[in-house]
């Protein structure tokens, strides 16, 4: 039986996986990212790199293997991370500059090392044992804190001529739109992440004081990716408003997607993708109308994905395959 290890490091925390041939996880850790918890600035590399190597022994000796024993260790880090020379050139999250991740961890453990932007990682798990398990080529777009996205084509990740490729999120899809964390505006991700489903949610309510958004967010304390959902779902009027407008905005970048990659199939995560149908359905019949292959006999499939927080681990664990 052989053996992978898998780590998705995240800005809180570094979660890592062995997973077996079945694409099974076997034994798993986690531990802070930041042990220090500074929030005020991000952490050192040695300091990211040493829990990174902490994650990789818990996991191991949980599983009652050795890391050498491993076949190959995948790391899925947010960031620019060059597969060619295993380094990561950037991640504002972290604070990396060009640092040599792979071989550092190829240096320790002696294990062949690949490096992956964390959601091309996430998205090559849901290919290799998900929601997209047995297509030849999809995308998987994650909604949360902004839009993630990861393309495969032909059963190989897309990364682009510079290993930046595939960021979805950052293509615009209202013009002199809403200003977005990448100095552009109008992107899908100011849009379509759940940053901006509660933003969208918060405006609302204050323009409708009356109504049952508004009164859930002051009973609540807080607003939610899913205030706007219940409170549709309780025939809201504004509920109902926000709703479709987020349909609309996550619907356009769909059909932006579907038209450039025309992917086998494609699949949606995040938080607010656990609404299911009352969010699915919906968003396919808005894609219908805008794809361009419409009269097809062939269309892309509209899915969500299926292992929530384990394709990141899953999908670094198999990169060897990427």
């Amino acid at each position: 039986m052989a053996y992978y290890i898998g780590v998705d490091v995240g800005g809180t925390n570094i979660a890592c996986g062995v997973v077996n041939e079945g694409c099974e996880i076997i034994a798993r850790s986690k531990v802070k990212t930041n042990p220090r918890d500074r929030k005020d600035t991000p952490p050192e590399y040695a300091e990211v790199l040493g829990e990174i190597k902490s994650a990789v022994r818990i996991a191991c000796e949980e599983a009652g293997i050795a890391p050498s024993a491993a076949h190959s260790i995948g790391i899925g880090c947010p960031g620019t991370c060059n597969q060619a020379s295993g380094v990561v050139e950037y991640s504002n999250n972290l604070g990396f500059v060009n640092v040599p991740l792979k071989k550092d961890i190829e240096d320790e453990f002696g294990v062949p090392t690949y490096l992956e932007n964390d959601a091309n990682a996430a998205a090559f798990g849901e290919f290799v044992a998900g929601a997209a398990k047995g297509a030849n080529s999809a995308v998987v777009i994650t909604l949360g804190t902004g839009v993630g996205s990861g393309i495969v084509i032909d059963g190989k990740l897309y990364r682009g001529a510079n290993f930046a490729g595939g960021e979805l999120g950052h293509t615009v899809i209202v013009v002199d739109g809403l200003p977005c964390t990448c100095g552009r505006k109008g992107c899908f991700e100011a849009y379509s992440s759940a940053t901006g489903l509660v933003k969208m949610t918060a405006q609302a309510s204050e323009l409708n004081p009356n109504s049952l958004v508004a009164k859930m967010i002051r009973e609540d304390g807080k607003v939610s990716a899913r205030t706007a959902y219940k409170a549709m779902k309780q025939d809201d009027p504004t509920g109902k408003a926000i709703t479709e407008q987020y349909i609309k905005y996550l619907s356009c970048g769909i059909a932006n997607a579907i038209n450039i990659f025309q992917p086998d199939i494609l699949c949606i995560g995040g938080g607010v993708c656990n609404e299911g149908d009352t969010l699915l359905t919906p968003l396919k019949a808005a894609v219908a109308e805008q794809i361009y292959s419409k009269n097809s006999a062939k269309n892309t499939e509209i899915v969500i994905c299926s292992l929530g927080n384990d394709a990141g681990m899953i999908g670094a664990a198999m990169l060897f395959k990427s």
